[in-house]
């Protein structure tokens, strides 16, 4: 990775990109730290420290936001509206057939779905700052008006804040793609989960200054842990499924085509994060209710006891978010590979599998890898995302940087450093190419 920077920073103009993406990096962290008006920051942090354990959607959204949204600045909604966007059209692409033929139109229908995607993102920027305003005034009492057009008029600037926040981070992402080296929004969720990891690495330098035994024994563990999951996430990453396919040579003209052997790469974690995403936006819903509708004072009633097992501690909290990551994951995958399809366009290019026919045996056999590997994948997905409820519940120490989070880290990081290649590798760069 070192390697393909230091070859890229040589050709000029990856050199631009490189120091435009710096550039927008920066913006994009100086808007984290300007403070929305009209909101009280000490009894804001106060509330949050209170109820940054519980699992609910709040704290899912800080972690999106590299920790802005704890306090509430300009760019707390950060890249989430864009990211629950992407996901509600990438799902109605398969069951609205006006989506899915502009899906199909090639690059002019991708900006069309491009755009209808930016204005969902600026809606749910809007409910979600509706949202987050209410949980401020009913939960954290950190509006410094409470009473009175003041009130109406602080309501109107919070909420007009945090949505020009987050339709800035469109726009900032937007650059990225366009000017810097891509994956615009990647790099600013990358770019916020990152700086992070300072306060994650004092926290356990604090830990250390104890002098406890069980601190002096535990934090060494936890970095070793923590160098073992990037290694695994990085193996599982570019760990793929190669199933061998052989095309029948032709004859056309004085020419002859075909007779190739190749393979279709399928790869195990071909999700990514999404499944988790999904699970944990359904996981915090309890929690999230709780916000607005008190529970019984006497912890009685399905109400309380719903709240009880979907606590962020709860051994059922972590079984259920196991199973979800793991339907979800079916789920996301089922709408990205079609075995019928696959099959079809095998045939049609007189390609097929060494000892398959073509046809239903050719889609039957791709659907029982797809479904082998999904199982992988999702089983993968699901360690990765309950590992740090497992090691906080025996261990006692709230780890800061949690799986997701270094999944996320992990896998932007391979994709930058593949488009690096990819680019240097049109431009036939010597050095990279030696």
């Amino acid at each position: 990775m070192i390697e393909t920077f230091r070859n890229a920073w040589k050709v000029p103009e990856l050199k631009k990109k490189l120091l435009f993406t710096l550039f927008i990096i920066i913006i994009y962290r100086i808007g984290g730290a300007i403070p929305v008006p009209y909101l009280d920051a000490a009894a804001l942090s106060t509330w949050f420290e209170g109820s940054q354990s519980s699992g609910d959607f709040f704290s899912y959204l800080n972690v999106l936001s590299g920790g802005n949204f704890s306090k509430a600045t300009l760019l707390a909604l950060s890249v989430s509206p864009y990211i629950n966007a992407q996901i509600i059209i990438q799902l109605l692409t398969y069951a609205l057939p006006p989506l899915e033929k502009l899906s199909k139109e090639g690059p002019e229908g991708r900006k069309k779905i491009n755009r209808i995607t930016k204005y969902t993102a600026l809606g749910i920027a809007l409910f979600q700052a509706w949202a987050y305003y209410i949980t401020l005034d009913r939960s954290a009492g950190a509006l410094m008006y409470t009473t009175g057009w003041q009130k109406w008029f602080a309501e109107v600037v919070i909420i007009a804040c945090f949505t020009a926040g987050a339709s800035l981070t469109i726009w900032l992402g937007d650059q990225i793609s366009e000017k810097g080296i891509g994956n615009g929004i990647s790099m600013l969720l990358f770019a916020g989960i990152i700086a992070r990891g300072p306060s994650a690495v004092y926290s356990l330098v604090s830990l250390m200054k104890t002098g406890e035994a069980k601190y002096m024994i535990l934090v060494p563990i936890i970095i070793i842990v923590f160098v073992l999951m990037i290694a695994f996430i990085i193996f599982m990453n570019n760990a793929e499924r190669r199933v061998p396919i052989q095309y029948a040579k032709r004859v056309v003209g004085r020419k002859q085509y075909g007779g190739q052997n190749t393979f279709i790469p399928i790869k195990i974690a071909m999700s990514g994060v999404l499944p988790i995403i999904f699970a944990m936006s359904f996981m915090s819903l309890p929690s999230t209710f709780k916000l607005f509708i008190s529970p019984n004072p006497d912890g009685t009633g399905v109400y309380n006891f719903i709240l009880r097992i979907f606590e962020y501690t709860h051994p059922f909290y972590a079984c259920l978010y196991f199973l979800l990551i793991i339907a979800f994951n079916y789920f996301y995958v089922s709408m990205q590979y079609n075995p019928v399809e696959i099959a079809n366009n095998l045939r049609q290019n007189n390609g097929g599998i060494p000892g398959i026919r073509p046809g239903k045996p050719t889609s039957d056999y791709i659907k029982r890898i797809l479904s082998k590997i999904t199982l992988v994948g999702a089983v993968f997905l699901g360690i990765i995302a309950i590992f740090p409820i497992i090691f906080g519940a025996i261990t006692k120490i709230n780890i800061a940087m949690g799986g997701t989070s270094i999944l996320i880290v992990v896998s932007v990081a391979l994709e930058t450093v593949r488009t690096m290649e990819s680019q240097m590798m049109m431009r036939h760069h010597k050095g990279f190419l030696e």
